[in-house]
C-alpha cells in the first residue's frame, strides 16, 4: 500500500503528506492556529464522562417509536437532555472563545437557553400550554433560588465571605423585578377585570399578553447594550489566564446546530410522554414543569456556577444565574408567546399565570433582591434561597 495512504492523519506533517488527499483535507478543514476538526469532535463527544449518559438518546427514540411504557419513555428522553444540555453549553462555550465579547454574549443569548426554547416550543405546538407556562417559571425559580443558592453555599463553605459588583447585581435584579412585574399586571386583568364581567373573552388578555412581549424583547435588546456596549465595564469579572479553545470555530458551530436538532427531537419525545406519565403515576403536571424540566434543562448552567462561586468568581455566578432568568423572563417567554400568536388558536400563549404561581415568582425576586443589595454574600443566605425553593417545590407536589 503507498505510504501516503497509510500516513496517521494527526501526524502527518512531513512535505509529502501535504501534498496527499489527507493534508489538503486537513488544511479545508482546520483553520491556522485552530484545532483539527477531528481533535476538536474528540474533545467535544470525549471530554467528560457525563457523555455517557448519550446512551439515552438511542434509548429516547426506540421506547417513543414502539411506544415503551410512558415513565420508560419519558425517563429516556429526561436523562438524554442531561448530556446534549451540557455539550450545548460546551459548543457555544468553545465558540465564545474565539468570536470575543459581544459575539459570545449574542450567541448566550441565542444558545444559553436553547435546551428551555426546544422544551417550550415543543410544548406549545402540542397544545400543553400549562407545561409552557410551568417550565418557563420553574427555570426562573430554578436559577434563582436553587442554583444561586447552592452556589453561596458552596462558596460559603470556602470563604467566610464572597464579594461582588453591586451596582451591576442591582440592574440585573431590577431587570428582573420589570419582568415579575410584567406578569402580574395580566394576571391582575384577569383575576379582577374579567371576574367583574363575568366573561370568558381572552381578547384582551391576549392584546396585553401580546404587547407586553413585543415591549419586553425591545427591553432585552437594550439591556445586551448595556452589558456588552454602554456598561460594559459594571460586569467584567477578574482577569482570567485565558484558556486555549479546543475546538474550532466552524466545528463548534456545527456541532452546536447539531446538538440542538437532537435536543429537539428528544425534547418532542419528553413532552409527548407528560401527559400519560403525570396521570398514571399520579405525578402533578405542575411539579414535572416547574421541577423535574427546569433541572434538565438548567443541568450545565448548575455546575458551572457551583464551579465559578467556589472559585471566588461570584461576578461570573451572578451573570450565570440571574442573567439566565432574565433571558427567559424577557427574551424566551416572550418568544414563546409570539410563536403561539403565529400558530394560532389552540396555541395562543398568554403572559397570564396562575394567582399562586406568580405569587411565588414575586417572593423569589424580592429574597434575591434583598440578599444581593449589599454586594456580599455567605452560606447563610444560600441556605435560604434553597430552603425557598423547596418550599415552593413542595406545595406544587401537593397542588
Amino acid at each position: 500500500m503507498p505510504p501516503s495512504e497509510t500516513t496517521p492523519l494527526l501526524n502527518g506533517n512531513g512535505s509529502h503528506s501535504n501534498t496527499t488527499f489527507i493534508g489538503r483535507v486537513k488544511t479545508l478543514i482546520a483553520a491556522e492556529g485552530e484545532p483539527s476538526w477531528i481533535a476538536s469532535y474528540r474533545f467535544f463527544l470525549f471530554g467528560s464522562y457525563l457523555n455517557l449518559f448519550l446512551l439515552f438518546v438511542p434509548l429516547s427514540v426506540i421506547s417513543h417509536q414502539f411506544n415503551w411504557d410512558a415513565a420508560l419513555r419519558f425517563s429516556f428522553s429526561f436523562i438524554a437532555i442531561i448530556p446534549l444540555a451540557k455539550l450545548l453549553g460546551e459548543a457555544t462555550e468553545q465558540m465564545s472563545a474565539k468570536l470575543g465579547q459581544t459575539l459570545a454574549g449574542l450567541l448566550n443569548a441565542s444558545f444559553g437557553n436553547a435546551v428551555e426554547i426546544i422544551v417550550g416550543i415543543a410544548a406549545l405546538l402540542q397544545g400543553e400550554l400549562r407545561i409552557v407556562q410551568t417550565s418557563m417559571l420553574g427555570s426562573i425559580l430554578s436559577n434563582l433560588l436553587l442554583v444561586l443558592g447552592c452556589s453561596f453555599l458552596a462558596a460559603g463553605f470556602k470563604f467566610k465571605e464572597s464579594n461582588f459588583q453591586v451596582t451591576a447585581a442591582q440592574a440585573s435584579s431590577s431587570l428582573m423585578t420589570l419582568a415579575c412585574i410584567t406578569l402580574v399586571i395580566p394576571a391582575a386583568y384577569q383575576s379582577t377585570l374579567l371576574a367583574n364581567l363575568a366573561s370568558d373573552d381572552q381578547s384582551g388578555l391576549l392584546v396585553i399578553s401580546r404587547g407586553t412581549a413585543l415591549l419586553l424583547l425591545g427591553v432585552y435588546v437594550a439591556y445586551l447594550v448595556f452589558q456588552l456596549k454602554t456598561h460594559a465595564y459594571l460586569f467584567e469579572a477578574e482577569e482570567q489566564e485565558a484558556e486555549q479553545p479546543h475546538m474550532s470555530v466552524v466545528a463548534a458551530g456545527v456541532a452546536l446546530l447539531g446538538t440542538t436538532v437532537v435536543t429537539s427531537f428528544c425534547a418532542d419525545f419528553l413532552v409527548a410522554s407528560i401527559e400519560e406519565t403525570a396521570e398514571r403515576y399520579s405525578i402533578p403536571k405542575p411539579f414535572i414543569g416547574l421541577i423535574l424540566l427546569p433541572i434538565v434543562a438548567n443541568a450545565a448552567e448548575h455546575v458551572t456556577s457551583v464551579w465559578m462561586a467556589m472559585k471566588g468568581q461570584m461576578e461570573l455566578t451572578i451573570g450565570i444565574c440571574v442573567g439566565s432568568s432574565i433571558q427567559i423572563a424577557t427574551f424566551v417567554i416572550p418568544l414563546l408567546v409570539i410563536v403561539g400568536w403565529i400558530a394560532g388558536p389552540g396555541h395562543e400563549l398568554t403572559l397570564f399565570f396562575a394567582n399562586f404561581e406568580t405569587i411565588s415568582l414575586f417572593v423569589s425576586v424580592f429574597l434575591v433582591n434583598t440578599l444581593i443589595q449589599d454586594g456580599k454574600s455567605n452560606y447563610m443566605e444560600g441556605l435560604m434561597l434553597v430552603t425557598l425553593y423547596l418550599v415552593i417545590a413542595l406545595a406544587f407536589w401537593v397542588s
